[in-house]
Parts: C-alpha cells; sequence; structure tokens
C-alpha cells in the first residue's frame, strides 16, 4: 500500500521544511515537493499541520507486579495510551528474577507479544550480579537487549553493592551496552523511612521526607564517577534534583560519556502535591521534590544537559476498590488505596505515557522554554539515538519506520482522563489547558490513531531487536 501525507510542515530535531511524504510498506519511501501526482492509494492532507517522528518513551513499566498488586496498564492497554499521546516506540524493562536471565526474558515476551499495540524493546534489569550472570550479560546482544539498569536504592530487592554496579559497567564498556542508574542511597532511605514509621509519620508527604534528594544527588556522583573509571557510557534515569544536574553538567564538562533523563512530574509537581487529601496520586520514586529542582530541570533540557524527556509510567488506580470501564469491560485492580493508612504501602507510580507529548509541547514549546526541534529532540530522536534504534525509529526520512504523528499546533482541549487512555481512574493533569494536540498517529504506515478513534490492534506492535554502542549525545 502506498501512502502520501501530503501540505505538512516536517519537524525534526535540527530543521523545518514543508513536504510531502511517500509511505510504501510501512516505510518512508520518499521526501519531495508535489509528491501528491503519484499514483497512490491514499493523499492525507495535512495542511496547516506539523509532521512529527512518533515519539520514543524510552522508561515504562507495564504489568509489573509491586507492593501485592500489579500496575494497572499492561502492553495492550498501556501502547494503545502511548499512542493517543503520539508515542510509537516504548522500551519496558524485565525484572530479574534469579541466574537465568534469558528466562525472565522469554517470560516478558511471552505476556507482552499478544497485546503489544505498539513497536516496543526490552532493558534488562541487574539486581542479583554473580560470575553466572555476568557470562550471560553479552548474550543479551543477540536476543536485542542492549541496556542495563541497575540500582543504589530499594535494599534487599533491586539494589547491588557499588562494586558489582562497577563489574556490570566493566561489562558494557566492552561489549556496546548502555548502563542505566536508577539513583538514589538507599541505606539512608531504609533509616528514615524505620524513623518515620516508628514516629507515626505515614502520610504522603513522609514517602518524600523520607527520600531526599541529597541522597539522589550523592548517588548520582558515585554512578558518574564509574563511569570516569570504567569508560563506559552512563544514562542516568529519571532525574528529579536540581543538584543532580549540576552534578551531571559538571560530569559532562569533564568530557565523561555521562547522558540523563527526566520525565513531565518533576518538572511540573512538589512535595505540595502529597499534602493534598489524594496526595497518593503523586507518588513515585524518586519522589517529588520543590520548584527549585523544576526550573533547574527545565534549564537542564534547555540547555542540553538532560538529552531525554521519558515517564517512568507505571500506573496504578487510585481507589482501587472501584471499577473502572475500559473498552466496555469492568476493571477493578488494588492500587494505591492499600496504603491509605502507610505510606510505605503505597504503590510507587504515576500514569503519564501519554500525557509525555501533549503536556510538553503546551508547557515547553507553547510557553517558550524549548523550540519545535528540541521538543522532537528530546522525545524522540535522542532517545532512538542513545538507545540504538536510530535511524529506524525516531525521525523522518527515507528508510525509516513510518511511525508520524500529524500534530495540530492550534488544537485546543482542557484534558484529563477524557482524552488519555490510560487505564486507570485519574490523570494528573486533569483540567490543563493544552494548545497542541496529536490528530492522527500512524505506526510503520498504517494510521492506529485518528482524531478519538482507535484503529489499533492487540498483537499489532513488534518487538525491535536494538544495536550495541548506542550515540552519547
Amino acid at each position: 500500500m502506498k501512502t502520501i501525507i501530503c501540505g505538512g510542515t516536517i519537524i525534526s530535531a535540527s530543521d523545518e521544511y514543508k513536504a510531502d511524504i511517500l509511505i510504501e510498506d510501512g516505510k518512508i519511501a520518499q521526501i519531495g515537493i508535489d509528491l501528491s501526482k503519484i499514483d497512490v492509494d491514499e493523499i492525507i492532507d495535512a495542511n496547516e499541520k506539523l509532521v512529527l517522528p512518533g515519539g520514543v518513551d524510552v522508561h515504562t513499566h507495564f504489568d509489573l507486579p509491586m507492593f501485592n498488586t500489579v500496575s494497572s496498564d499492561d502492553h495492550y492497554s498501556g501502547h494503545k495510551a502511548a499512542a493517543f499521546g503520539g508515542t510509537t516506540t516504548v522500551i519496558d524493562f524485565v525484572p530479574q528474577t534469579g541466574n537465568d536471565l534469558k528466562k525472565d526474558i522469554d517470560g516478558w515476551l511471552k505476556k507482552s507479544e499478544p497485546k503489544a499495540a505498539i513497536d516496543y524493546g526490552f532493558h534488562m534489569n541487574i539486581s542479583i550480579f554473580n560470575q553466572d550472570v555476568a557470562d550471560q550479560i553479552p548474550g543479551l546482544i543477540d536476543l536485542g537487549i542492549t541496556s542495563l539498569k541497575v540500582f543504589t536504592a530499594y535494599n534487599s530487592t533491586l539494589r547491588l553493592p557499588d562494586a558489582d554496579i562497577f563489574k556490570v559497567m566493566r561489562i558494557a564498556k566492552k561489549y556496546g551496552f548502555l548502563t542505566m542508574l536508577h539513583a538514589e542511597n538507599g541505606d539512608i532511605i531504609e533509616i528514615l523511612v524505620q524513623e518515620a514509621v516508628t514516629a507515626g509519620n505515614l502520610t504522603p508527604e513522609w514517602h518524600a521526607h523520607t527520600r531526599p534528594a541529597w541522597g539522589a544527588v550523592e548517588a548520582v556522583t558515585r554512578g558518574i564517577s564509574f563511569s570516569a573509571q570504567t569508560e563506559a557510557p552512563l544514562y542516568i534515569v529519571h532525574m528529579n534534583a536540581a543538584g543532580e544536574v549540576d552534578q551531571l553538567a559538571y560530569g559532562r564538562d569533564l568530557g565523561l560519556q555521562v547522558m540523563g533523563e527526566t520525565c513531565p512530574q518533576y518538572l511540573f509537581f512538589t512535595v505540595e502535591q502529597l499534602l493534598r487529601p489524594d496526595g497518593s496520586k503523586w507518588i513515585c520514586s524518586p519522589p517529588m521534590r520543590s520548584e527549585e529542582d523544576n526550573q533547574r530541570l527545565w534549564l537542564g533540557i534547555m540547555e542540553g544537559t538532560i538529552q531525554v524527556v521519558g515517564t517512568d509510567h507505571c500506573p496504578f488506580f487510585f481507589d482501587g476498590s472501584k471499577s473502572i470501564t475500559y473498552e466496555e469491560i469492568d476493571i477493578k485492580i488494588p492500587g494505591k488505596e492499600l496504603g491509605k493508612e502507610d505510606f510505605t504501602k503505597i504503590p510507587n507510580g504515576l500514569p503519564g505515557v501519554g500525557d509525555r507529548l501533549p503536556i510538553l509541547w503546551t508547557e515547553g514549546v507553547g510557553k517558550g522554554r524549548i523550540t519545535p526541534n528540541q521538543f522532537v529532540a528530546v522525545t524522540a530522536t535522542n532517545p532512538a539515538k542513545i538507545f540504538g534504534l536510530y535511524p529506524k525509529k525516531g525521525v523522518i526520512q527515507p528508510g525509516s519506520d513510518a511511525d508520524i504523528v500529524i500534530w495540530d499546533p492550534n488544537k485546543r482541549l482542557t484534558y484529563g482522563v477524557e482524552w488519555s487512555k490510560h487505564r486507570t481512574d485519574y490523570n494528573l493533569y486533569e483540567g490543563w489547558e493544552l494548545e497542541g494536540y496529536p490528530v492522527k498517529v500512524f505506526l510503520r504506515g498504517k494510521c492506529i490513531v485518528d482524531g478519538k478513534k482507535w484503529q489499533g490492534n492487540a498483537g499489532e506492535g513488534k518487538f525491535i531487536k536494538r544495536m550495541p554502542f548506542g550515540q552519547v549525545i
């Protein structure tokens, strides 16, 4: 099938120009002027619209078990929500359950493949490390997994000792993996949580008080030092504190191969949200910080210290004792009410995969913080380059997958649950006035979102094997 998108203004990470796009067999076949003269099956008018590459969200958690429940979006509903927000590729995390990494990956593929509605990849968590695991890591490349996530928090569950993180990064350097770091100080968190519980401080704001920003800053500094000593690239996930950005800037100024990601929640919300009666909606790890942190993160994006805006999408119902209707089926999943008497039992996570592009456009491009080119860079092109997806994904050019978003920069709407398609009972941005929104979304040339109409299907998404030695930006 041949399709032409005509009359739109293409926005890339570096350019802006008016041209037509010829799509053939799921790929971009040609870009030029007056291509509508070519004999095709369909012509789509994009006059007065922008044409963007489909978003790439490299930080998502679907169907993730946590705190005696599971994140409420699976690999279908979460992918659908992503698509409605203009994202066409996501990367999820495979939890490590033991010494057999392939078994964990096969298990994650088994539950994702029948449901996937957009294209996707996996990162591998490394939360258990020994010689057996070390010997298996190089083989992940043949499985298309080229990134490893390590933690300096979650003692006794996910955290690795510094020595093991160092060893993982040495392997990563040799074989071309990218190491991803969750940066907090697990020892300090354990002490502060125990003190809060003993004192009876159990309300949601204590989630933030027991995970101080200085612990995150110190962990980022440690991670950067590991990168310097191993000469391995490092990607710091969900940056949330001003000091983290300062340390990242310092490392980059020294020429180190260190990069950073933040998420929309850390640009807009603070610990003040946790004081609300519905404060548990904003519980995630790391927690919300201060307005000063918000502003430093924005500056980090604007000046290029931070390369990627992801989401850390990991939604839970606010009140899982009540059902919601999703695709005409009643769904009820235990959620944040599990911790209504104790913040340590509130599932840590937020919805966001579908919100990322619309919110960042209005608040970033619309308010003059970033240019449309920077918007494309941090939401699509940079993550594709860093994680070995480029030029298949993240760019509009001949030979790339026809993952395309037709964006109406003038579309105004009052955002919230009505528009977002997450399978949960709330939206963090309820009532926000937006200007600029996707009106058509294409996955490999097929229109899967047309206005409010869903035209995608479970199982239509493809697992993308990624290349090692991704770019350091």
